[in-house]
């Protein structure tokens, strides 16, 4: 069941792919200076640069931050929230459960902890 911020982010990809007008490929794509939607995808190195220049905006240490902190954070929430690795793998694409048992185990550090009152 999708909550109040998951339909919140639901409406704003829907605007994004309205207003973009994507019918098919790739969702997030480059945006030409002239602000024309183009139809390849976003390179690795642009989204690290995006994810830099927003984080550096919000006061984050960059340093600490690249293009794959979102994948990162993707696969962390998802296993917080309970998704199944199979799930997690569909978005993720990863094809190998080990890889994606690196990121719920650091989800899962201090769920159910014998330590939970006090840490």
């Amino acid at each position: 069941m999708l909550n109040g911020k998951a339909f919140a982010v639901a409406d704003r990809l829907r605007e994004w792919i309205d207003a973009a007008h994507i019918t098919a490929g790739p969702i997030f794509r480059r945006v030409s200076r002239g602000d024309n939607v183009l139809a390849d995808a976003l390179t690795a190195q642009s989204v690290a640069l995006i994810v830099k220049r927003y984080a550096d905006a919000a006061g984050l240490d960059v340093a600490k931050l690249s293009g794959h902190s979102l994948r990162a954070g993707f696969i962390t929430s998802a296993a917080d929230n309970r998704a199944s690795i199979s799930r997690i793998m569909e978005g993720s694409r990863h094809r190998d459960p080990r890889s994606v048992e690196t990121y719920v185990r650091r989800a899962d550090r201090y769920n159910d902890h014998a330590g939970d009152g006090f840490l």
